[in-house]
């Protein structure tokens, strides 16, 4: 493949910022100055996602903060994020970050971590003392959680919250409403209009409830809220972006044409399509297949309208298909992506002068042969101040320059995107580039969770290219999806403005003689278009999955070893990703799915 994407990614070792707090707070005794609450966010059998919160509940500031409990045997910490977490056998001990120990009164702060078994924790402390705020009544639990807030009346100050009630032996009292874990009203109904808001802002909204002796209870799940105005949206709360790549040379060897998005019932389950890819060269914005793009002649069996091009029609190829498409699935939006793995060297240039290269894509994305097949552009820099096919040394802020001059001359009605690395190690591409800054130009990264290794290491290790998590024997730590989605999170890029991304193919070694991950190899193993590689399609009935290994499946067929996404992976990675906060998913790319597009629905099912 020409343009194939490939990452070298991963990230040093702590995960997961939880996108909301549900189930029960551990019953311990109470502080009078601060309250520690424990909530389990997510459970998948032998694993589960949990999280505590830490609120200043007294009238002067903490400055550090250090929580300690217990867990039964065979539950334990894998991996936490936004605290240093430790243990002595059985007993935990989870210490604040140097930027996250100081609390003002009212404050609150929330971290969270994987973990394995099924136990709760118990005997807990907060800086030496219970874990409980309010006064300590024996014999009396503090109230439940609060049902998750849903929000309704969105403007661009203000917001309505509404919540089912907690529940008590003695009685609630009221409940606070907490905005970005700050407390910011205190009321008796189960309702808060919360104003004096910033247009524009990504905002997050729990409740806790107080009982009839002062015993708060644990927060509810979060709420993500964006208020209206003040420029580029990211997704709305709950409808995700469901976004396949489709390249313009599938059309040739593989015979994967506009039309096979209809048959496959594909068309009907996504939101968006990244037409992959245009050129980037001379510091501006090209065509990249002039054949494929608008001049190839489609026959009546291959067009999405049944009807077969003619010589003399105004537009041909690929982007009037697109337009059919569209035509027939209205709620499809299309960007153009410019770039990817052999193009992202014209970058350099385009770094040069933003708002001479803005101007190229948008005149280009705007040609009046085409303007209405595109509903926007996508970037597809492989790698800003980075190595990837070629090395840029175009520094930090090249790609927010190139960014903040796209969205300022498309506009905010049009979509700005772009796919960035994957690589969140430290001192990696993550912190090469200003991707925090950037993030506020943007309607969402799709990060390249995929390639995180392959059979360029010839001698393996075999290891799955796509971990959604670290695991024992992992080649090199911090080479997953979940550190990758941390480190941007981490940089200040709201969770809605990420998309995980899904390869439909696998990477394989020839040579293995050992099953499970971590076994030697003496090459890439064969592949149909490119060595190393092959599609799912092919591999569902080649090489069945026997295993999984950190959320993607494996096997091992004669001497080949292969690593790919299935329908049950790819579900419980929806699920990860809907228990982040993130705003949907995408995929690299059409054309390695079955007939039937089983990968596309299990995306589509596992974010509905």
């Amino acid at each position: 493949m020409r343009f194939r994407h490939r990452v070298a990614a991963g990230f040093a070792t702590l995960l997961l910022p939880l996108a909301g707090l549900v189930g029960l707070a551990d019953s311990a005794h109470a502080a009078s100055s601060a309250t520690a609450t424990y909530a389990k966010t997510q459970d998948w059998g032998n694993g589960f996602a949990g999280a505590w919160t830490v609120t200043n509940s007294g009238t002067s500031a903490i400055s550090s903060w250090t929580i300690e409990w217990d867990f039964p045997s065979g539950t334990s910490v894998t991996s936490a994020w936004d605290a240093d977490v430790t243990n002595s056998g059985n007993h935990w001990t989870a210490k604040n970050k140097s930027y996250n120990g100081s609390l003002a009164p009212g404050a609150s702060v929330t971290f969270g971590f994987n973990g394995t078994g099924t136990g709760s924790p118990t005997n807990c402390t907060l800086n030496g003392g219970s874990c409980d705020g309010g006064p300590s009544v024996p014999g009396d639990e503090p109230p439940s959680a609060p049902g998750t807030p849903t929000a309704s009346g969105i403007t661009d100050t203000s917001v309505k919250l509404s919540w089912t009630a907690a529940t008590d032996d003695k009685g609630i009292k009221n409940y606070d409403v907490l905005r970005d874990g700050a407390k910011v009203a205190t009321v008796t109904a189960t309702s808060y209009t919360d104003s004096g808001l910033t247009a524009g802002t990504d905002y997050s909204y729990t409740v806790q409830a107080r009982d009839t002796a002062d015993q708060t209870g644990p927060a509810s799940g979060a709420v993500a809220v964006h208020t209206t105005g003040g420029g580029s949206t990211p997704p709305p709360t709950g409808d995700k972006v469901k976004m396949g790549y489709f390249t313009d040379w599938g059309i040739y060897q593989r015979n994967y044409n506009v039309k096979n998005l209809v048959t496959s019932g594909s068309a009907a389950k996504i939101t968006h399509i990244n037409y992959a890819f245009g050129n980037v060269t001379n510091g501006k914005c090209a065509i990249g297949d002039e054949y494929a793009d608008y001049d190839k002649a489609f026959t009546a069996d291959q067009s999405v309208s049944g009807v077969a091009d003619t010589w003399d029609q105004p537009l041909r190829g690929n982007f009037n298909q697109l337009r059919q498409l569209k035509a027939k699935y209205p709620h499809i939006k299309v960007l153009w992506s410019f770039g990817g793995w052999t193009w992202s060297g014209g970058f350099g240039d385009a770094a040069k002068n933003p708002t001479a290269f803005a101007q190229s894509c948008y005149d280009l994305v705007h040609d009046p042969r085409w303007a209405d097949v595109f509903d926007g552009i996508d970037i597809d820099w492989e790698y800003p101040n980075a190595c990837g096919l070629t090395c840029d040394t175009s520094g930090s802020a090249a790609l927010k320059n190139i960014l903040a001059a796209l969205r300022a001359k498309f506009g905010n009605n049009a979509l700005v995107t772009a796919a960035t690395t994957a690589d969140a190690s430290s001192g990696g591409k993550v912190d090469a580039a200003d991707y925090g800054g950037a993030a506020q130009y943007v309607n969402w990264y799709n990060v390249m969770t995929y390639d995180f290794f392959g059979a360029w290491d010839a001698q393996g290790p075999t290891a799955p290219h796509s971990p959604l998590t670290s695991y024992d024997g992992i080649p090199q730590d911090g080479f997953n999806s979940a550190d990758a989605i941390a480190k941007y999170k981490a940089a200040g890029v709201p969770a809605n403005k990420l998309l995980l991304g899904i390869g439909f193919y696998g990477r394989g070694w020839t040579g293995v003689t050992q099953d499970a991950p971590g076994g030697t190899a003496t090459g890439p193993a064969h592949g149909t278009y490119e060595q190393g590689i092959e599609d799912y399609r092919i591999l569902k009935a080649s090489c069945p999955a026997t295993g999984t290994v950190a959320g993607t499946a494996y096997a091992r067929c004669g001497s080949d070893w292969w690593s790919y996404d299935t329908p049950a992976t790819i579900n419980s990675k929806m699920a990860w990703a809907k228990s982040q906060g993130l705003g949907g998913a995408f995929f690299w790319e059409f054309s390695g799915d079955t007939d039937n597009g089983e990968l596309v629905g299990a995306l589509s099912n596992g974010l509905s």
